[in-house]
Parts: C-alpha cells; structure tokens; sequence
C-alpha cells in the first residue's frame, strides 16, 4: 500500500484541516475510537452476515454490545440490514459503500500492527518493569 506523502521532510503527509470538531478527518478518527466498529466492519468485508455469526467469528463480544455497535453502524451509514419473512425470522447485515471503504485504513492499521507490535510490546513490557520512566519508553521508542 502505497500513501501519499508532502512535500517536505517535515511533513509527511499533507496538511488535512485541524482536527477541529467539525473536521472529516476527526470524525473518522472518532470512528476508530469506538473499538469494536473496525472489527465488525472487518469481519462484515466479505458479504451479509447473521447477527448470531458474527458474534461466534468475532469472539468476545456480547449480544447486547455488537447490537449497540450493529445500530451505530447503520445509523453512520456502515451497514445495512435485511429482514426476510421467514420462520424464524433472519436478519443479515452487510457493508454499504462507505463501510466497504473504511477497510482501506483497517487494512493500513493491520499492516502498520504487523510491522511495529514488537515495539510496542517491548515498551509496554518495559514500562511495567519500569513505572517511574514508562511515559518516557513510549515516547522514544
């Protein structure tokens, strides 16, 4: 994956507004803050999926939490439901065109855990070892 970098050293990335409260780039950010979100947008990439299934992929999750991140999802426009009429009734939710885009970053985020997880985990090691100086191994690893 390839990203777009500035124009000069002290600036990798190009400048996107200030993260103020209504800038694009902190809604999405706030988006990653909600820690399930990712997972159940990842775990929805490859099409529709019964509530009751994702929650055996997912592992971990309660009903009443992946119902509360499955309804902040479609009201976000991440995902849609449908309901068939049958008997028992089957529900299925799946990625919309905004959801499906969202695997972009996860899929970045995964490949930036994969290259530095080493790190943070010996700097978090390090600071538990270390109470007093763990704030400053975080900061110069």
């Amino acid at each position: 994956m390839t990203l777009a970098r500035g124009t000069g050293p002290s600036e990798p990335f190009p400048p996107y507004g200030e993260f103020t409260a209504d800038c694009p780039a902190r809604l999405a950010v706030d988006l990653f803050a909600t820690a399930w979100l990712p997972v159940v947008v990842y775990t929805l990439r490859d099409g529709p999926v019964r509530p009751r299934d994702l929650r055996k992929r997912i592992g971990g999750i309660s009903h009443k939490v992946l119902t509360e991140t499955l309804r902040r999802m479609e009201s976000y426009g991440l995902v849609r439901h449908h309901r068939y009429a049958e008997a028992p009734p089957r529900v299925e939710y799946e990625l919309t065109a905004a959801g499906h885009d969202l695997l972009v970053p996860i899929y970045a985020l995964g490949e930036w855990a994969n290259a530095h997880a080493d790190t943070v985990l010996s700097a978090m090691d390090e600071s538990e070892q270390h109470p007093s100086t763990g704030s400053r191994a975080l900061r110069t690893a």
